[in-house]
C-alpha cells in the first residue's frame, strides 16, 4: 500500500495543501483531480521522493521511501527534458535504470537516481532534473536483454535513437524513454503527471496502452493527473479530489 499521511506542502509562504490523506493499493488507478495550480504536481513530486513536505509523511507497506537505489514510486512528468540528463545518450540512460535496480549505481529516487534541484515554481516542478553523471558509459552499444527489448519494441522506440542525445530527440521520443526508464526501474507504484498533454493523439494511444499493459501484469498501483475528463473516466478505477 502507498500511503500519504497528513501530507503539507506549502510555497513561498503560501499553503498549497495541507492534512491530505491518500492511500493507493497496487492495481488500482487512481486520478487525482484539481485546478492548476492546486499541488498535483507537488503532490506527485513528494509521492516518489522528489521533494520532501512540510508536514506529514509517505509510506510504502508501512516503511518510509528508501533513501539510496532504486524507489518503489516512480514518477514521470509532463516535461521529459527536464528529466533527462542532456550529457547522456539515451542507451546510457535506460542502462542506468537497469543498473540502479541491480544496486550498482549509488542513486536515489524519482526515475531512481540521485537528484540536484534549483528554484521550484509553486507546483514544485524543477528548472533541471539530472541524473548521476558517468554512471554507463555512452559508447556502449551492447544488446539489451529480452523483456527490456521488448518494452522498447512496445513502446515505438526505435534502436537509432539509442545513441542520441536528448536534444536531438522530440518530446515524444523523449516520453517514450521516460517511461521506459520508470519501468526498468522494476517499481510498484507509477505516477503519471500528464504525460500525455503535449503528446499527439496516436502517441498518447500507443503510451497509455502500454502503461496500463505493464500495470494490469505487474500489478502496479498508479496514480495519474490529467485536465481531460474524458482520459480520467477511461483509465481510473476512482478519482479522488485535491482540496487545498
Amino acid at each position: 500500500m502507498l500511503e500519504a499521511r497528513n501530507l503539507a506542502a506549502a510555497f513561498d509562504g503560501r499553503v498549497i495543501f495541507q492534512n491530505l490523506n491518500l492511500a493507493v493499493a497496487p492495481g488500482e488507478r487512481v486520478h487525482v483531480a484539481a485546478p492548476s495550480g492546486a499541488g498535483k504536481t507537488t503532490l506527485a513530486r513528494i509521492l516518489a521522493g522528489y521533494a520532501a513536505p512540510a508536514a506529514g509523511e509517505v509510506l510504502v507497506d508501512g516503511a518510509p521511501l528508501p533513501r539510496r537505489g532504486a524507489c518503489p514510486v516512480q514518477l514521470i512528468g509532463q516535461h521529459p527534458e527536464h528529466t533527462l540528463d542532456p550529457r547522456l545518450r539515451m542507451e546510457a540512460s535506460l542502462r542506468e535504470a537497469l543498473q540502479a535496480t541491480r544496486g550498482e549505481t549509488a542513486p536515489r529516487r524519482g526515475v531512481s537516481f540521485s537528484r540536484r534541484f534549483s528554484a521550484q515554481s509553486a507546483e514544485g516542478t524543477p528548472e533541471n532534473e539530472t541524473s548521476l553523471r558517468g554512471a554507463v558509459s555512452p559508447g556502449d552499444a551492447s544488446a539489451f536483454d529480452a523483456e527490456t527489448e521488448g518494452l522498447l519494441d512496445a513502446l515505438g522506440i526505435q534502436r537509432r535513437w539509442l545513441t542520441r542525445y536528448p536534444h536531438e530527440l522530440s518530446g515524444g521520443e523523449l516520453q517514450r524513454f521516460c517511461i521506459a526508464r520508470a519501468l526498468l526501474a522494476n517499481p510498484r507504484y507509477l505516477i503519471a503527471d500528464e504525460i500525455s498533454t503535449m503528446l499527439d493523439a496516436l502517441t498518447q494511444a500507443q503510451i497509455w496502452s502500454v502503461l496500463l499493459q505493464e500495470a494490469e501484469r505487474r500489478n502496479l498501483g498508479l496514480i495519474l493527473t490529467t485536465h481531460s475528463p474524458a482520459l480520467a473516466a477511461r483509465l481510473a478505477t476512482r478519482t479522488v479530489e485535491l482540496k487545498p
